[in-house]
């Protein structure tokens, strides 16, 4: 069996861990961008859907970031890099796409495109779609960009302004995906979406199994209790690699009980290439 390995996320625990500020973005090419040859994963961010700090929080954990914000405290968020066909994709558009599309599209250095190939929606809550602001008129006004969408996020997308102006004016082309039906983004790279159970206010929730030229993972940024799953979640983590997945908590005092504000970001696995 394959090792596989989990990283967790979602939180009020990252908004409120104690890491130090940064004073600025620095966003330049690493010695590790420039050397990132295979098919890759790059975690852009761990930050719950409402950033750090949060707006009105009085706690001790906000005070100094309001104070000093750290810039590295992005929402969650990852990216695809096909260095074979020089192509990048990112999961969810978050608040944050600004500096998370430029650090993604940064790591394919043998293109000068500053926006993904496409850009895959879980769900229709701020953290996850937000982003999409940043292509239209008011920002980059982009021409055509792919977003990979289930049928209700869809038809969400297309019928609510502002988000239905950006197709109007050709700044994103919506492309349907269907729960559980494979999406081939080349030869030895595809993508499935899988439904979860979540407040599924507006559209549905998925997540998405990647799958690499030897190795997979799985993406589930949000869902309300596994046990609410028709999947069991330790059965669906024995099937692949790597596993992103929401956050959850035995009790309200495991919040601050670790520290996984560590972790390097950005954080890149390149690893869906081959076996370690």
């Amino acid at each position: 069996m394959n090792k596989y390995y989990i990283l967790f996320f979602t939180l009020f625990i990252l908004s409120c861990s104690k890491e130090k500020s940064s004073e600025k973005v620095i966003i330049e090419k690493t010695e590790q961008q420039k050397n990132i040859k295979k098919t890759s994963l790059v975690l852009l961010g761990t930050i719950q859907d409402a950033g750090s700090p949060q707006i009105g929080c009085k706690k001790d954990c906000c005070k100094n970031l309001f104070e000093n914000p750290d810039y590295k405290r992005q929402v969650i968020s990852l990216g695809l890099i096909d260095k074979q066909d020089n192509k990048t994709y990112l999961f969810d558009a978050t608040p944050d796409i600004r500096t998370q599309m430029k650090m993604l599209t940064q790591y394919n250095n043998k293109s000068d495109s500053e926006l993904a190939d496409g850009i895959f929606l879980t769900h229709a809550h701020i953290g996850h779609y937000a982003g999409l602001m940043y292509l239209g008129k008011e920002s980059m006004n982009s021409k055509d960009v792919l977003v990979y969408t289930m049928p209700k996020m869809k038809n969400f997308i297309s019928n609510n302004g502002p988000w239905s102006q950006l197709i109007k004016s050709e700044n994103i082309k919506l492309s349907e995906i269907q729960n559980k039906e494979i999406i081939q983004l080349s030869d030895k790279i595809n993508v499935t979406p899988i439904l979860v159970p979540h407040r599924d206010e507006f559209s549905e929730t998925v997540g998405y199994r990647i799958k690499g030229p030897n190795k997979s993972a799985l993406f589930i940024p949000d869902i309300d209790k596994w046990e609410k799953w028709n999947k069991n979640i330790i059965d669906e983590i024995k099937k692949v690699d790597y596993a992103f997945l929401d956050a959850t908590f035995y009790s309200g005092k495991e919040i601050d009980s670790r520290d996984i504000s560590q972790i390097p970001h950005p954080f890149i696995i390149e690893s869906l290439e081959k076996f370690k």
